[in-house]
């Protein structure tokens, strides 16, 4: 698992152990970053379900101004540290310990990227989603990560769809909420 471009370009990444975090495949996650490359300059990125952080570090090795990784495990959450120091983006990166759906029902932030990877086969996206969607800065962009076999996601209030990818055995879904001017969803 590697950076694939951008600032911190080809710097290794370390993963937590265990089955519990599922790191982005490259193909993945270079398909997900064209989709959205010119998004990305400047942008405040939440990274929740973080795992390894790899998302999260992608985004701001390609230009983001700043990113916040949350995830409710203390291993995961160290993992992200290490990468960050490894690709000496810490200064731009906030790390929260804390369950993600308590996260975003309580932060005020709004974000211009939201990146939602959680774990397979639970239901998280369906849930989750709308929720999202309200700390959404309008011309913003949620990342939808799902397994193939899970049901197509539904656009929340105030989104629309912008693409579903498909890489194999993972779906990617991405959301936008129109700009203010662009208000017909």
């Amino acid at each position: 698992m590697r950076v694939i471009t951008g600032i911190a370009r080809g710097r290794r990444l370390t993963a937590p152990e265990g089955l519990d975090v599922r790191p982005t495949t490259d193909k993945v996650k270079e398909g997900i970053f064209s989709a959205v490359q010119f998004e990305l300059e400047g942008a405040v990125v939440l990274d929740l379900f973080a795992g390894s952080g790899q998302m999260g570090i992608e985004a701001l090795s390609r230009g983001a101004e700043r990113a916040v990784f949350v995830d409710s495990s203390a291993v995961s959450l160290r993992c992200v540290a290490e990468n960050l120091r490894t690709t000496g983006l810490s200064r731009q990166a906030e790390t929260v310990r804390r369950d993600s759906y308590e996260y975003i029902t309580a932060v005020s932030e709004q974000f211009d990227i939201i990146i939602l990877d959680p774990p397979y086969r639970q239901g998280h996206i369906g849930r989750i989603l709308p929720l999202a969607a309200k700390k959404l800065r309008s011309g913003g962009t949620i990342i939808c990560e799902y397994e193939r076999e899970a049901p197509e996601p539904e656009a929340p209030d105030g989104l629309r769809l912008r693409k579903i990818y498909r890489y194999g055995r993972i779906n990617a879904a991405l959301f936008v909420r129109p700009e203010a001017e662009d208000d017909e969803i």
